[in-house]
C-alpha cells in the first residue's frame, strides 16, 4: 500500500539533526521554538549542527570571526556570477545564489578547505614521526622545521602551498593577523595555525618569493584547531558567502552593474577566428 505521507512507514531513517510533528520542531534535542529561539546566534547554530556539540564562547567566537572574514571580498568572480545570473533570470533568486557559490573552488574559497587539508596532512605525517612532532610549547624553531619539509615536498610535487598568496593583498592580507590575534587571546591558537604561520615564516627561503598569508588560508587553520574535518571547511566558506552574495543582489536589485557589464562585454568582442587577418 502506497504511503500517503501520514502513516508512519515501517522504516526508520536515525537523525540527530532535527524533527518535527504536529506541535514542535526539534533541533539538535532541543525544543527549537522553547529552547532555541533568540537565545542562540546563527553562527553558534551552525557550529553546533556541524560538530553536534555546542560551541564555548571563545570557540564562537573565532567560529564567527572567520565566517565575517569569508562573506565579502568585493567584486569576486562569485559575485560577478550572481549579479549576472540575476540579471539574465530575475525571477530565480535561488539561482543567482547558487551561481556564486557553484563558483568556489580552488582560486576563490575552496583555498579554506585546500589549506586545512594540507595543513592536516603534513601533521598527520609528522605524527607517523615522532621525532619531528612538535608540541605546542615548543618555539618557532620545530615548527619552521616541520613547515619547511611540508613546502619543499609539495613544491617537490609540481603543486601550489595553499593559503599563500593573494591577487589583491600582495603585502599583506588584513584578516590573518586579525584571526591569529583572536586564536591566541581566545587560547585556540592550535597545531593548524603554529603550522600556518610557520609556512609564512618560512616560504621566502624555500620558494624564493615572499608571499604574504591569506585570509582564507588562516580561516581554514582557524577552522581546523576548533576540529572540524577537511572535508566541510569549504561549506563554512560558502555558508559565509552566501552572506555576502545575497548582499550584492540586494543592491543588484537597486543599483544593476550587470547590465554594463554584460553591454561592456558584448560591445567589445572582437571576433578572430578563422577568417581573420
Amino acid at each position: 500500500m502506497e504511503n500517503d505521507g501520514q502513516t508512519p512507514s515501517a522504516h526508520v531513517y536515525a537523525t540527530g539533526i532535527g524533527t518535527s510533528d504536529l506541535d514542535t520542531i526539534r533541533l539538535l534535542g532541543h525544543d527549537l521554538a522553547g529552547e532555541l529561539l533568540g537565545r542562540t546566534s546563527f553562527g553558534e547554530l551552525a557550529f553546533w549542527l556541524v560538530a553536534k556539540r555546542r560551541p564555548t564562547p571563545a570557540e564562537s567566537r573565532l567560529f564567527e570571526a572567520v565566517l565575517v572574514a569569508l562573506a565579502d571580498h568585493g567584486f569576486t568572480p562569485t559575485a560577478i556570477a550572481a549579479r549576472m545570473t540575476y540579471y539574465s533570470a530575475p525571477d530565480s533568486l535561488q539561482g543567482a545564489l547558487a551561481a556564486g557559490l557553484l563558483g568556489g573552488g580552488s582560486r576563490f574559497l575552496g583555498v579554506t578547505e585546500d589549506t586545512g587539508a594540507f595543513l592536516a596532512e603534513a601533521l598527520r605525517a609528522a605524527a607517523e614521526a615522532p621525532k619531528t612532532v612538535p608540541t605546542l610549547s615548543d618555539d618557532d624553531a620545530r615548527w619552521d622545521d616541520l613547515a619547511r619539509e611540508a613546502v619543499r615536498e609539495r613544491r617537490a610535487a609540481g603543486r601550489f602551498v595553499p593559503g599563500l598568496g593573494h591577487p589583491v593583498h600582495k603585502k599583506g592580507d588584513p584578516r590573518t593577523p586579525v584571526i591569529l590575534a583572536i586564536a591566541e587571546e581566545e587560547g585556540l591558537r592550535g597545531p593548524h595555525l603554529r603550522l600556518f604561520e610557520a609556512i609564512g615564516r618560512i616560504a621566502p627561503e624555500v620558494l624564493g618569493r615572499t608571499l604574504p598569508l591569506n585570509g582564507a588560508g588562516v580561516c581554514g587553520a582557524a577552522l581546523a584547531d576548533l576540529g572540524f574535518r577537511p572535508e566541510i571547511l569549504r561549506g563554512f566558506a560558502l555558508l559565509a558567502r552566501t552572506a555576502g552574495l545575497l548582499g550584492h543582489l540586494a543592491e543588484e536589485m537597486e543599483q544593476p552593474i550587470a547590465p554594463d557589464v554584460y553591454y561592456s562585454v558584448d560591445r567589445n568582442a572582437r571576433y578572430t577566428g578563422p577568417g581573420t587577418d
